[in-house]
């Protein structure tokens, strides 16, 4: 497995990581544990859950630290704080707090079984406390041993300028990784935050890379989705008529230069720079070693700008 070094960090993290959102909810313990175990012989090294993750939340960070054991030492873990229950998405209330911060920290240290997080993760930004407040909480986490790096998640360009800003004037640290949605077909985030993390080497860590399995191939334009499945689920937020058509267009040139949708899905997002791991949530082993597989394909320069002319059609 292919690593990159994370921002100005000094992590290597392995090109395709492992999304445990699905753990504790679509997976139970065992599944969990054998899809952690798969991405650790696999080579993946970076592991991302969140507090919120699991039923009753919480539950993701649990399997995730049962399963390493004394395996956590190997690999980079991260987990994420500030969001809403419940899978709605945005800031809880408070969740910039110092206050919510620190009591978060401790209560996922304990449910991951370790005494410090490699990465941790403002998950939505808490528009109504100050910048500064949140990151001078971080700041002494990272004093305390308790977080090497500190990454967030969900911001616009004016948040996360705003919060460059603020680090420069507390004499704070700053976010190595910003963690979007992006992907072949959600790519807002290239004219947007992009400018920004370029600048300030801030590595994109992309989540839904497979608009939650559009972009797997499984789903063709005028079939039905399979029962179960998380698009037919999570359908209404992923699957348009115009992101349909751009499937259909993808998959044939996909095919036309040997490789799967899969295949240039990931590879599309791991070519690039600026983008350090791709996380995807699994519910199986095999979905796993079929990204990893995903993320070791070379794509030419050439082949990156005709998927992008593709997706900006």
């Amino acid at each position: 497995m292919k690593t990159k070094q994370l921002g100005n960090s000094d992590l290597e993290v392995s090109v395709v990581g492992l999304g445990c959102m699905m753990f504790g909810s679509m997976c139970d313990e065992a599944t969990s544990t054998s899809v952690i175990m798969t991405a650790l012989e696999e080579g993946v090294n970076f592991f991302d859950t969140a507090d919120i993750y699991g039923a009753p939340p919480g539950t993701s960070e649990k399997y995730v630290g049962n399963a390493l054991g004394t395996k956590r030492k190997d690999i980079i873990l991260t987990t994420k704080f500030g969001a809403q229950a419940g899978g709605q998405g945005g800031s809880a209330e408070g969740g910039g707090t110092r206050d919510y911060i620190m009591s978060h920290v401790e209560e996922s240290l304990s449910n991951l079984g370790t005494d410090y997080l490699d990465l941790y993760q403002y998950h939505f930004p808490d528009v109504d406390t100050p910048a500064e407040e949140t990151l001078r909480a971080l700041e002494d986490l990272i004093q305390q041993g308790k977080v090497r790096y500190i990454g967030c998640s969900n911001m616009s360009s004016t948040q996360l300028q705003e919060a460059l800003s603020a680090a420069e004037n507390a004499g704070t640290s700053k976010y190595v990784s910003a963690q979007n949605w992006y992907s072949l077909l959600t790519r807002n985030m290239v004219d947007n935050l992009l400018p920004i993390t370029e600048k300030e080497n801030i590595s994109i860590i992309p989540y839904f890379p497979l608009e939650s399995g559009l972009l797997t191939g499984k789903y063709r334009k005028g079939q039905e989705d399979p029962e179960g499945s998380r698009l037919a689920a999570w359908g209404g937020a992923f699957k348009t008529d115009e992101k349909m058509d751009k499937v259909e267009a993808l998959i044939n040139y996909a095919e036309s230069i040997g490789h799967s949708m899969l295949d240039i899905a990931i590879a599309g997002l791991t070519n690039r720079p600026y983008v350090a791991t791709v996380i995807a949530g699994v519910t199986k082993p095999e979905q796993l070693c079929q990204n990893v597989a995903a993320g070791n394909v070379e794509l030419t320069t050439e082949q990156l700008s005709e998927i992008d002319r593709i997706c900006a059609t």
